[in-house]
């Protein structure tokens, strides 16, 4: 690889993914300084040339301070603009803001269209991202966007740490269906899905299950886990069905507000999450967390994008 011509960065918090990616690429990570001054106004600043050079800015962005990291990233891309990059990648593997991609009530923003907007108007030439909440989501930029998908990397997990051959998929709602069925067909197991209705935003009040669970390993799949309520509930569903146990495998493990309490008062044997949410500190909360490494796809989709080759391969391949 002609590492002279790739540049990447992080900030200066959750680097924990851009460094795996950095090992992975045999990169180092460019040197760059972030700070905040006493009003709290960022002040950033790349320390060697990167003129004429690819950029990619990798970071996570979890619950908590969104608004901090996604203003971090505005700035680092239209710092690398006024330094004359010839490309900037921003690597956002859970996109903020996923989950307002349409107008659902009188007067209510679409801010997955406000943050398309912002970074393009920033110096985004391309962005990558991994899981989107709404696939239509990418028709919000006027610049390439790759959505690639964490499926390869659970059924690699799947298949080393579950004995997936008495094990069935299971969808916590009816809209994940697909993403369910497509998982099953990979592994060639049967799928159920669960009805859930809400009394309110991230609130639960009746589970149905459609599909027969007995006796059987119960994997549920979704993109995202937020307070862990619906997860909790499901496991609870599927156990009065006579399930053997119950493993949920997400791909953001967001697990903001009562998360992790929720999670080790659950009856999961264990929560799986990608790594494209920093989550470190919880996992010491919380003997039931699991981790799947996510960095060799996107390593890899930079690898491709950087020599012009295709990254759909990806799409259902782990990369040797």
């Amino acid at each position: 690889m002609a590492n002279n011509n790739i540049k990447l960065l992080a900030p200066d918090v959750h680097r924990g993914l851009a460094e795996l990616v950095s090992k992975r690429l045999g990169l180092p990570l460019t040197d760059c300084s972030l700070k905040r001054d006493p009003t709290g106004e960022v002040t950033f600043s790349i320390g060697e040339s990167v003129r004429d050079q690819d950029i990619y800015i990798i970071t996570q962005i979890g619950s908590g301070i969104v608004n901090d990291r996604v203003l971090e990233l505005l700035i680092m891309i239209n710092a690398s603009k006024t330094a004359s990059a010839r490309r900037i990648t921003a690597i956002i593997p859970n996109f903020p803001y996923a989950r307002q991609d349409r107008k659902d009530k009188s007067r209510a923003p679409i801010t997955a269209k406000l943050m398309a907007d912002m970074l393009t108007t920033a110096g985004c030439d391309h962005v990558i991202t991994m899981d989107l909440h709404a696939s239509q989501i990418q028709g919000f930029f006027d610049v390439p966007v790759d959505n690639l998908y964490a499926e390869p990397s659970v059924v690699r997990y799947i298949k080393e740490n579950i004995n997936f051959e008495e094990s069935i998929i299971i969808s916590p709602d009816a809209g994940g269906a697909k993403r369910a069925a497509s998982l099953a067909d990979r592994l060639d197991l049967n799928f159920a899905l669960i009805h859930k209705e809400r009394a309110r935003a991230n609130e639960v009040s009746r589970m149905v299950l459609v599909g027969d669970v007995t006796d059987k390993i119960c994997i549920i799949v979704d993109d995202m886990a937020d307070t862990c309520g619906t997860l909790a509930k499901a496991a609870e569903i599927l156990l009065e069905n006579r399930a053997k146990s119950v493993i949920a495998i997400v791909t953001h493990g967001v697990l903001s507000g009562n998360a992790v309490k929720n999670i080790n008062n659950s009856k999961l044997d264990r929560v799986v999450c990608t790594n494209t949410v920093p989550f470190e500190e919880k996992m010491k909360e919380c003997p039931k967390l699991a981790v799947i490494d996510v960095s060799g796809v996107l390593a890899e989709a930079i690898r491709r994008l950087h020599n012009g080759e295709s990254i759909s391969y990806l799409f259902k391949h782990y990369p040797l």
